[in-house]
């Protein structure tokens, strides 16, 4: 198995256009193939996450999406945010997310805190409200 480590961008884009035929097709886990199928998709992973890394969601947005999957409205949010005017302050960006807030919604929506903790795009820069 002659696989060495992806460097270039040149090098990525080579892996890329070897192992891309065989995700219609996955190889055995366990054969050569797919032992070569599984390390070249490593070693795409890892360059991926260091080149293009991706940055956590706004968090309205990631509240907003949450909602949406789950069919929530704006009275659902109240255990976790708190009345209806403050839900609708935080999601039209007029208020920032509390510490309380940010525990409440990643324990009871499972929203990642990194996307609640992120800055959020578009809104003000006022520091969020203990």
């Amino acid at each position: 198995m002659d696989i060495r480590p992806l460097r270039t961008e040149a090098d990525y884009l080579a892996a890329l256009a070897e192992i891309s035929p065989m995700f219609d097709s996955e190889p055995e886990p366990g054969t050569p193939e797919g032992d070569r199928f599984e390390v070249m998709v490593t070693l795409i992973e890892a360059y991926e996450r260091q080149h293009y890394p991706v940055a956590p969601p706004d968090p309205i947005e990631a509240i907003k999406f949450r909602m949406e999957q789950a069919g929530m409205s704006v009275a659902d949010l109240k255990p976790y945010i708190g009345p209806p005017n403050r839900v609708y302050e935080v999601l039209s960006r007029r208020r920032g997310l509390s510490l309380a807030m940010i525990r409440r919604l990643h324990d009871g929506l499972g929203i990642s805190a990194d996307a609640l903790i992120a800055p959020v795009r578009g809104g003000e820069s006022r520091p969020p409200i203990a």
